[in-house]
């Protein structure tokens, strides 16, 4: 595994208070965003608030999520909840053994624990997408996504942050999240709208999909409105989705054999305005006259790494 990295980023309602979380530290002035992995081989994200961490989606074993954890310096005792967005084995194979170990509360939408028979006798609160949940300190306002999938969601993260200098205009550290979707929906889309961080699905080159080793008809998956995102899809999302407010735009969930980090970034990256920098075209950054500066990278499959 590569080292970690740590970065400075500068409808109805279910209300589900999660607390109780032990061992806790400092509590983070903002919400930080830490990827464990994310790619087809192991999916896993966490929250940082007020009063613990929010996991989103576990797809690596015990031993690898613990030890990505620790690189990071967190603690599995801080996680006070695991929210599923979908039940595909690269981002649940790994709930089973996790809950079993730390009997963390479990949240998804409804339909999904019972659409996969590793997940059917695990405890869940079911909500639906576009309900709100309030766990550990963080806001959580869910929305639907389209994959080919039961019931999936994204998700956009909130902190009352109004003495914080990193907020919004309306006084809230948000931090957006949406991977594993063939198209962005109004609602993702106002959820999504002007995130400190904004962890986007960049998913493939449709050229490199088309020319790759895929038979036809997963080609035909990925590319419907019920796969995934393409670099030039998420490009043309990010331009929306992204305000004077936004510090870090994260392009997930890259494919191995589809895509590479460089291709997502400089789409990212030539979409907002940003420039490379440097010509491997790992990362880029647009200056502002006037508040923080937005970076844009990738996640990777292998190189856990945290947003502040």
């Amino acid at each position: 595994m590569e080292p970690l990295e740590t970065i400075n980023a500068g409808a109805s309602t279910l209300k589900q208070n999660v607390n109780g979380c032990s061992g806790g530290t400092t509590a983070p002035a903002q919400l930080h965003l830490h990827v464990l992995g994310s790619g087809s081989k192991g999916n896993c994200a966490l929250i940082e608030g007020p009063q613990g961490l929010i996991m989103i989606d576990n797809g690596f074993s015990r031993r690898e999520a613990l030890g990505r954890m620790h690189q990071l310096g967190l603690s599995e005792r801080n996680v006070c909840a695991l929210i599923i967005t979908h039940e595909h084995s690269d981002h649940v194979k790994g709930v089973g053994v996790w809950t079993r170990a730390f009997s963390t509360p479990v949240f998804a939408a409804r339909g999904t624990m019972a659409a996969r028979a590793s997940l059917k006798d695990i405890d869940a609160e079911e909500f639906d997408p576009g309900d709100e949940l309030v766990i550990a300190g963080v806001r959580v306002q869910t929305f639907s996504t389209s994959h080919d999938v039961t019931n999936p969601c994204g998700m956009a993260f909130s902190l009352d942050s109004a003495n914080d200098r990193s907020a919004g205009a309306d006084g809230t550290d948000t931090i957006g999240f949406v991977t594993d979707t063939g198209v962005l929906g109004r609602d993702a889309a106002s959820l999504l709208y002007g995130s400190r961080i904004l962890a986007l699905e960049s998913n493939h080159d449709v050229s490199m999909l088309r020319c790759g080793p895929y038979p036809r008809q997963l080609q035909d998956r990925i590319l419907s409105d019920y796969g995934h995102l393409s670099n030039e899809q998420a490009a043309d999302a990010a331009a929306k989705l992204i305000s004077d407010n936004t510090q870090s735009l994260v392009a997930m969930h890259i494919s191995q054999e589809n895509n590479r980090p460089s291709l997502a970034v400089r789409a990212l990256a030539h979409a907002v305005g940003a420039q490379l920098d440097n010509e491997l075209g790992s990362s880029a950054t647009l200056e502002r006259d006037c508040g923080a500066a937005l970076k844009v990278r990738a996640a990777g499959q292998n190189r856990p790494f945290t947003l502040l």
